[in-house]
């Protein structure tokens, strides 16, 4: 926070936590004495009580204490506010679902104990919520916080990401106006930083995220925030930054799977499949989220290791499995895996469903892959087109956009768009940039006579043919290009075309504003 305002202090008394939650002291302007330092508990208060990731031991010493306090005063609302807030962390950085159930019944009996008046218990039921990614929940819950106590910034990082997930962008601005108001430090930075990336703003995003980096003091913290910046680097298609900054991350804090997750994604970049292979293991060995499991399963798939990628695909079945009973919503990272390697149509129902509950540009893009994998390209097309223009600047939208304008016959919208994929991120993914290249290749350059001799003329009378063969349903043929006036320019191999299909030059498909 500013040094204007009020201050944090949360410390240890005679052994135990400070209960009745954070303490909020406003120190004289004269004050030079710095604050006593806090013990393991108080400084997991801190974090838990700033949005901000805390050490796994001292979530520990946290809950202990919570724990065998309450035991004693089982009626101490703000103690059992702390203790499920303490668990949905610690859940969180553990990636363990157990902890869930656990967090969701303390929340409530502090709720119980306190029904009105407890920002606290609401503003932890709403980061439980998006945890779990029912980011409508989320949404409820950090309203409710807020207007209890609108000066409480707290609620606000949870009021982010619920929008974000609702694809609110006009929400997300609002949230983040309201936590910057109120705050400034590490947590207000790492926020902003955020919704600048998913804005398209990349440098006020960099200039904040390396600003959080800086500043912050808790290993934790300062792991969390260059993660960020080399997640930034790695959209960028920079690799090697990223991995730079996922190293930095890992030596603050050795906990941080994401950014183990990552070097295994910037290393395959790199062509250090060997070194990417092992740090994906890593892990997945400490927390096997599902979508280490599908990434580390495209990566086995595009080295022709067969076996070990269905391996994995089942262990990302499995723990989609495992989470739901924790309460936890996959339905985007399954409907994704099922669209490319299972069930297409099973992929459509899914990611319809979830679009309808949190219509976010990521779940827009998905159900409209899904819809094209599944033979209707048409309506993915417009899905994947709402997705760019609402969404960040994605490699993997572009790519998906591209590919179904070429289903569609659409050649020279293909093409731009996935060349642009290809100049956001040359490695977005191990199987995606393959198909981009060979999809370009095979639309080759446009004809340079324009774009008269880019399509068929439409066909003379000519004397009446057999019906054509009935199509399989909900396949499609592409539209097929005349074959150009010069011989050496290629065209994309096409099957023989059928003289009821040929079509007039498609229409201009409007594209997103670069960002």
């Amino acid at each position: 926070m500013r040094p204007s305002v009020k201050r944090v202090l949360i410390g240890s008394v005679a052994g135990s936590v400070v209960l009745g939650g954070v303490l909020v002291l406003l120190p004289p302007d004269d004050q030079k004495a710095a604050p006593p330092a806090l013990g393991p508990a108080g400084r997991a208060m801190a974090a838990v009580g700033a949005g901000t990731p805390a050490a796994l031991p001292d979530l520990a010493a946290l809950i202990g204490e919570r724990e065998a306090h309450l035991r004693a005063h089982p009626g101490d609302d703000q103690s059992w506010a702390v203790l499920g807030s303490a668990y949905v962390a610690r859940g969180v950085r553990r990636a363990d679902v157990a902890d869930f159930p656990k967090a969701e019944r303390a929340l409530n009996t502090s709720l119980k104990a306190k029904p009105q008046g407890n920002p606290e218990a609401l503003t932890g039921l709403a980061t439980l919520a998006n945890a779990r990614h029912d980011f409508r929940a989320a949404k409820k819950w950090g309203e409710l916080a807020a207007k209890q106590a609108p000066k409480r910034w707290a609620a606000y990082p949870a009021l982010i990401d619920a929008y974000t997930g609702l694809g609110d962008a006009k929400g997300v601005g609002r949230a983040l106006e309201s936590l910057q108001e109120l705050g400034s430090g590490t947590a207000v930075m790492t926020r902003s930083g955020e919704v600048y990336r998913d804005r398209g703003w990349r440098e006020d995003a960099n200039a904040a995220l390396t600003d959080a980096a800086a500043l912050a003091e808790a290993p934790a913290a300062k792991a969390a925030a260059l993660y960020r910046v080399a997640e930034l680097a790695w959209e960028r298609g920079e690799p090697a930054v990223a991995l730079r900054h996922y190293d930095a991350a890992l030596a603050a804090d050795a906990e941080h799977h994401p950014s183990l997750a990552g070097r295994g994604r910037a290393l395959a970049a790199l062509g250090r499949s060997s070194e990417a292979l092992h740090a994906y293991r890593s892990a997945l060995a400490r927390h096997p989220l599902p979508e280490y499991a599908l990434e580390l399963g495209e990566l086995y798939e595009s080295l022709k290791l067969v076996p070990a990628a269905r391996a994995q695909y089942d262990a990302l079945r499995a723990r989609v499995k495992q989470e739901g009973s924790g309460g936890i919503n996959n339905e985007l990272i399954l409907g994704l895996f099922e669209a490319d390697h299972g069930d297409a149509d099973a992929a459509v129902e899914r990611l319809t469903a979830e679009y309808e509950r949190h219509g976010s540009p990521e779940t827009a893009d998905a159900l409209g892959w899904a819809l094209h994998r599944s033979g209707d390209g048409e309506a993915g097309l417009k899905l994947v087109t709402k997705a760019m223009e609402k969404g960040p600047r994605s490699a993997l939208f572009a790519f998906h956009r591209g590919t179904i304008e070429r289903e569609l016959g659409e050649y020279g919208a293909a093409r731009r768009h996935l060349r642009e994929a290809l100049r956001i991120n040359p490695y977005f993914s191990p199987l995606g940039v393959p198909a981009a290249k060979r999809a370009l290749e095979a639309l080759g350059e446009p004809p340079e006579g324009g774009p008269e001799q880019m399509y068929a003329p439409r066909p003379v009378a000519q004397a009446p043919q057999a019906p054509p063969r009935r199509q399989t349903p909900r396949t499609r043929t592409p539209a097929q290009p005349a074959q150009p006036a010069q011989p050496r320019t290629r065209t994309p191999a096409q099957p023989q075309p059928q003289p009821q299909r040929n079509r007039t030059a498609p229409s201009t498909v409007r594209t997103a504003p670069a960002r």
